[in-house]
């Protein structure tokens, strides 16, 4: 499969980006799904050509970095595996995003796959759409209890039942979370989605690349008054997607099958190695349904596994240094790749989440917290209740989120070491004000 690819700073199966550790392929999981077979060939991909660096990005996907001169034989081995897109154009837009635990999860309205398979071939085979950004993405929300509800996109669809039937309610630029611009039919999803991205592209300036973008200059009501043109819409009222529980994404859940759990593994800062991935797929295929489903979280998920033997797979993913437990400090801290492989990074942001973590877990404490090297956040797509923003080696700004705020919220303190940030949370989560 060979096309003259658009250049584009974001990595791709087929595009290889540099970096200081050497290039980053992004392998693009359709629902964050792959096979154990597969996994295995992503895992022999990253030792045979790279340094073995395995990433799991905050989409869902897999990215293999430190990859060397033999850029070609590693592409044509994920190939091989069935791990590209149907047509080499359309790899960029290949960004819909489901819940982890989707047609599997007991709070599920309904199956999203099928639609979603429907609208990935969509995109792909369509020529038209190939000019979207490799940034502009759609998520489809069955309203499942496993959902990543905070990151922002470009389209969003969310399942509501009203009156015995499934509809689907949907925003722009925002998350399934907001009030909805409007809703359709379920079996006009796939309508929907074409009709949106149709006439984003015929609205959009080139410069235009996101839906926020558009609608900074172009009136919602406008958008939907021509939408209404093309599909169905339903004007909805009185009905706001729900919170999800948190950290349904580490550990054994209950599927919607009598007797089966899936169980959630988090690897330390979202890096694995392939020894790491490798076993979790032997996991998957001795007691699972030979697949694993990646996260928005960055972590794995071993679905289908019989309740009896949910133990033993969580004490074999925790051998391979896998986190299984939600009370674990590292397991909830995100860190990008810092100075060590970006070279925009000014702090090994991975050796000081490390640290940090150590600490939080010496104070009893358990917090959300997210070291970014540098301004563009590229590990977090949400903004986390705890920001370390780098400004020098092993120096930090800390900001707490605040909805008032842009950005990473508000600006508590700046240019503190980790031990001195660990300090600070301790107190702050102590005291009486924040109780």
């Amino acid at each position: 499969m060979s096309i003259a690819l658009r250049p584009s700073a974001c990595p791709g199966l087929l595009r290889i980006v540099p970096a200081l550790d050497g290039g980053i392929c992004r392998i693009k999981l359709n629902g964050g799904w792959i096979s154990a077979i597969q996994a295995e060939a992503v895992a022999s991909a990253a030792e045979r050509f790279a340094s073995g660096a395995i990433e799991a990005t905050n989409r869902a996907n897999l990215q293999i970095r430190g990859i060397g001169s033999e850029q070609e034989a590693l592409i044509e081995s994920l190939l091989a595996a069935g791990l590209g897109p149907h047509t080499a154009a359309g790899d960029d837009v290949r960004n819909l995003m489901l819940s982890p635990s989707a047609g599997i999860d007991r709070r599920g309205v309904f199956d999203t796959r099928p639609l979603a398979e429907q609208i990935l071939a969509t995109v792909q085979s369509h020529a038209r759409f190939h000019d979207l950004s490799a940034k502009f993405a759609v998520q489809l929300d069955g309203g499942e209890a496993l959902a990543m509800l905070e990151h922002p996109h470009d389209l969003w669809l969310s399942a509501v039942e009203q009156d015995g039937e499934c509809w689907l309610a949907f925003g722009l630029a925002g998350c399934p979370t907001d009030v909805p611009a409007s809703a359709v039919r379920l079996e006009d999803g796939h309508a929907l989605v074409v009709a949106v991205l149709e006439l984003f592209l015929e609205l959009a300036r080139p410069d235009q690349t996101r839906m926020r973008h558009l609608l900074a200059e172009y009136p919602l009501a406008g958008f939907l008054a021509r939408l209404a043109e093309r599909v169905c819409l339903k004007s909805i009222t009185h009905w706001q997607r729900s919170s999800s529980p948190g950290f349904l994404h580490i550990g054994a859940h209950p599927q919607a099958e009598t007797d089966h759990v899936y169980v959630g593994a988090v690897p330390p800062l979202g890096r694995l190695s392939p020894a790491m991935l490798r076993g979790a797929a032997h996991l998957a295929s001795e007691f699972g349904d030979a697949s694993l489903r990646f996260t928005p979280w960055q972590s794995l998920l071993v679905p289908n596994v019989r309740n009896e033997s949910a133990a033993e797979v969580i004490r074999r993913l925790e051998w391979l240094g896998l986190l299984c437990d939600a009370d674990q400090a590292v397991s909830r801290l995100i860190a990008c790749t810092g100075s060590t492989g970006c070279g925009k990074g000014l702090a090994d942001t991975k050796g000081d989440a490390l640290q940090l973590a150590a600490l939080l877990q010496r104070y009893g404490q358990v917090l959300n917290v997210h070291l970014s090297g540098c301004m563009r956040s590229c590990a977090a797509a949400h903004i986390a209740p705890v920001t370390l923003l780098a400004v020098a080696p092993g120096r930090y700004d800390l900001y707490f989120r605040d909805a008032g705020q842009p950005g990473f919220g508000t600006l508590h303190a700046r240019n503190l070491t980790i031990e001195a940030v660990a300090a600070l949370l301790d107190d702050r989560s102590r005291s009486p004000l924040d109780a």
